[in-house]
Parts: structure tokens; sequence; C-alpha cells
């Protein structure tokens, strides 16, 4: 076993610490941050535009969100030790595995549509 099977094995999350969130959602990433010696804990909140490499070890997903009137896009690696939580606070109706039109607009055409719950 080579030092990357072995460091995906030791770090990897089981199917309880991962919650089930899709491309669309608008998730709340609760992110470790190392700052000299002290650490801290930052949520990053947007939509979920992308999702790759399923449930593997090395599988991310890419969060988009406005600040300040700009597109910020972070992606974060799916098993990270670094990242505390993961929280859906909405499930949006996606129609395709990549939002990357979202890129593109501004203002209320950047909204994804509420998932219907029937």
């Amino acid at each position: 076993m080579n030092l990357v099977e072995e460091y995906a094995k030791k770090h990897a999350k089981t199917g309880d610490d991962i919650p089930k969130f899709n491309v669309g959602d608008t998730v709340r990433v609760h992110y470790r941050i190392v700052e000299g010696e002290k650490e801290r804990v930052q949520i990053f909140e947007g939509i979920v535009i992308a999702r790759a490499g399923a449930e593997s070890p090395e599988a991310t997903f890419t969060v988009r969100r406005i600040a300040n009137k700009e597109g910020v896009e972070r992606v974060f690696p799916l098993h990270s030790p670094r990242i505390e939580k993961v929280e859906v606070a909405r499930e949006g109706a996606a129609r395709r595995a990549k939002l990357y039109y979202l890129r593109d607009r501004v203002g209320k055409a950047a909204r994804v549509k509420p998932k219907h719950r029937t």
C-alpha cells in the first residue's frame, strides 16, 4: 500500500460523517483554519455547483457564493480532516451534474429553485 492510499484509509470519513447533499443544494461548510498557532472554524456558505469523485478518497465538491458583489468559489476535499461538518441549509432542484452556468449569472438569476417535497 502506498502512502496516498494509507493516508486516505486513515482519514476517510464514514457514511455517518458525510451528509447527503447534491449539486444545487445550499450548504454550510465548517472549515478549520490554522493561523499561526491559533485554530478557528470558518463557515463558508454557498451553492454546491460541482461534485467529483463520488465517495472516493479523492472526492471533492465545489461551493460558490457571492461576497461583496464578487463570485467566490472554493473546492473542498470531501474527506479532509479540516472539515468539521457540512450542513445542508436548503435543497435545490438541479437538472444537471455541474452548475457552471451560474458563474455567468448575477442576482436573482443566480438562484436555484428549491426542491419540491411531495
